[in-house]
């Protein structure tokens, strides 16, 4: 009996600790909107910096606890990893320039629509029923995502639907799209762990963007940098080793729902340092595509294998 209260305490206490880093690498990560803003650079840039700084972050983590093996893959793994790592570049390409035309928060919450794509494709390519609970969920997200864009009207002070708006919207469509190819591919590379997909990720970045500074040139200004090493070594490097470390004790149900915490953040942190507020319906909305989201995650049509690293 003893040995049963113990282990029960254990868990309970892997959980606790568990869930207080996933929260904190979601709040985290709920400021990196701000940091993508202040830099004031171009998306390629910031995207270019974040590989940059965020593969130097992880393989420093890998070096430092040990696991600097885990980032030799081979085969098809390296195949299935280069090739997220590609897709992940214009997953965020997009989203970093969405949000100079969508509210972070707002923008944010639309690019975690990836769970509605991933159901979509699986019953395209893998032929994978999908339930009523999922189908009336995808229902809901648009719906939610008609009223949050303002296409319906606000109600007063909130965004009205303009050219820039909508361009942007689709722009976190498309990226939600991509992630979604990204986990579905991601499939391909069993056995690479959520650490070496994530450095593979950054130094596909580093060399597909490699380019652009080389052309257009580095940032010249010192706070400009800060901002963009932010990028890398806050909301790649650190944000990963708290979120993963998070995921690994904790079961995936309340993995699930603790994976709101960060557009969630998003919205509350872009309010709180710029500002956007939306409008009533707009609001709406957003709650409409949270809810929806939740409850797809809550009861999948299956599981997508090892998430690749936003």
């Amino acid at each position: 009996m003893r040995n049963d209260h113990g282990a029960m305490d254990t868990s309970r206490s892997q959980e606790t600790t568990g869930q207080a880093l996933m929260v904190a690498g979601s709040l985290l990560l709920g400021t990196l909107g701000v940091f993508v803003h202040e830099s004031g650079q171009h998306p390629l840039m910031a995207v270019w910096a974040r590989c940059a700084f965020g593969a130097l972050a992880l393989g420093a983590w890998a070096l430092a606890s040990g696991r600097l093996h885990e980032l030799r893959l081979r085969g098809r793994a390296l195949g299935a990893a280069l090739a997220a790592g590609g897709l992940m570049v214009l997953n965020w390409s997009l989203f970093f320039a969405a949000m100079a035309h969508v509210p972070i928060g707002l923008a944010t919450l639309v690019v975690h629509a990836q769970p509605f794509w991933v159901m979509a494709l699986a019953a395209l390519w893998l032929h994978e029923p999908v339930g009523r609970w999922q189908a009336g969920a995808a229902a809901a997200a648009m719906l939610g995502l008609v009223l949050a864009s303002g296409v319906a009207g606000d109600g007063g002070g909130g965004l009205a639907l303009g050219t820039g708006l909508a361009g942007g919207l689709l722009m976190c469509l498309a990226a939600s799209f991509t992630y979604a190819v990204v986990t579905l591919t991601a499939k391909g590379a069993a056995g690479a762990s959520p650490l070496a997909l994530a450095w593979w990720q950054c130094l596909v970045g580093t060399v597909l963007l490699a380019g652009w500074p080389l052309v257009h040139g580095l940032p010249t200004a010192p706070s400009a940098w800060a901002w963009l090493a932010g990028l890398g070594v806050l909301h790649t490097g650190l944000a990963y080793v708290l979120m993963y470390e998070g995921m690994a004790r904790l079961p995936a149900e309340r993995i699930a729902v603790l994976q709101f915490v960060y557009p969630g953040a998003a919205l509350l942190v872009d309010w709180a340092v710029y500002g956007q507020a939306l409008g009533p319906l707009q609001s709406a909305g957003v709650g409409l595509m949270a809810v929806a989201l939740w409850a797809s995650r809550s009861r999948p049509a299956g599981a997508p294998g090892p998430r690749p690293w936003r």
